[in-house]
């Protein structure tokens, strides 16, 4: 008989996508203490949920959602519950009210384009039962200024699992020749800011500057700006390659020599804590979750937020810096994954406040 405690989690997207893979990381992190169930529409991440071994209840609707609900709350005196919708965590109360059980709540947020949708609605859960926790600084500053309770709220990182950083491919170490090779892994969608970079690499061209840098820039991704990037790339003669989607993103961020992350709003930015994994240097905004995930000049760079003009300045500046400060900038991003970014230490941030809430 398994005797840990059931650990649901709630997810409101069935897809693959950095929420969803972070609670399946987190589910593999607390195994030992907690039976994983993950709760979400259908779509990849049950059946991901599956490979693991979790129990898994889909759901379409909030009727169904409770329904699958319902019985782990007969069955079991203590629950932890973590949940990434309003919804999902307004039935867990509504059903506690019937079954008194001993829940550890957490209603995670990892932020979105959507101010009132990603933050605006969480303040419904204020001076309830629940603990918000925040993936980054920049989404609790957010949550507050939307109305959020703040003595609700904590901070816990996202991570990598130790196996993600084993299997991920890893960029030789920088030799000479400089940065060159340039990829941008995002959405096209017009918060994301791609177009930023495209406007910087124009700057550049209109110049016809002898000293400007011979960028390849590959993009990785899709959105609604998809086609409005490819035209003006197109038009103004930039060596940009947009590649859609790919299940080789890893191969190619490994083969690149800088990922450049250009949203300011964005709430954490895992491609970032990837591509440290892969030894690639990053360039990030000064603003956002993104910014806060390194440190200029020491385990990355930034540029100034939304200013194309000091986004191509930092490019040239990154190009012409020695094969010495970019493995020692690389070698900070190393020491942030076994430290910061590590899954024993977030994982167990988790464990710590559900066993606290659960005693």
């Amino acid at each position: 008989m398994d005797m840990r405690i059931p650990l649901v989690y709630a997810l409101h997207s069935g897809n693959l996508y950095g929420t969803e893979r972070m609670a399946l990381s987190t589910a593999a992190g607390l195994v030992e203490d907690f039976a994983p169930i993950i709760m979400a529409p259908p779509g990849p991440a049950i059946e991901e949920a599956r490979r693991s071994g979790f129990e898994t209840l889909p759901f379409q609707n909030a009727w169904q959602f409770a329904s699958g609900l319902r019985p782990v709350f007969a069955r079991s005196k203590k629950i932890a519950f973590l949940a990434t919708g309003v919804m999902h965590s307004s039935v867990c109360l509504a059903l506690n009210l019937v079954y008194r059980r001993r829940v550890a709540h957490l209603h995670l947020v990892h932020g979105g384009a959507s101010e009132k949708l990603s933050y605006g609605r969480k303040a419904k859960l204020n001076n309830r039962p629940v603990e918000f926790v925040a993936v980054s600084s920049y989404v609790r500053e957010r949550l507050i200024a939307n109305g959020v309770n703040a003595a609700q709220i904590r901070v816990i990182e996202n991570f990598l699992p130790p196996q993600r950083v084993a299997s991920c491919p890893r960029r030789e170490p920088f030799a000479g020749g400089g940065v060159r090779r340039l990829i941008v892994i995002s959405r096209l969608d017009p918060e994301k800011r791609v177009d930023l970079l495209l406007e910087a690499l124009e700057r550049d061209a209109l110049e016809g500057d002898p000293e400007a840098v011979p960028y390849e820039v590959r993009v990785f991704g899709t959105g609604w700006n998809t086609e409005a990037l490819k035209q003006r790339a197109a038009s103004s003669r930039l060596n940009v390659i947009f590649e859609g989607f790919s299940s080789t993103v890893d191969e190619a961020l490994a083969q690149s020599d800088l990922l450049v992350h250009l949203c300011p709003v964005e709430p954490f930015g895992l491609a970032i804590i990837e591509a440290m994994a892969a030894g690639v240097p990053v360039l990030a905004p000064d603003a956002g979750g993104a910014g806060s995930l390194l440190t200029d000049e020491v385990s990355g760079f930034h540029f100034r937020a939304n200013d194309a003009e000091s986004l191509r300045q930092k490019l040239r500046y990154i190009a012409g810096l020695s094969p010495e400060k970019l493995n020692a900038v690389v070698a900070q991003g190393d020491l942030l994954l076994a430290t910061r970014y590590s899954e024993p230490a977030r994982v167990g941030d988790y464990r710590r406040i559900l066993m606290e809430q659960l005693a």
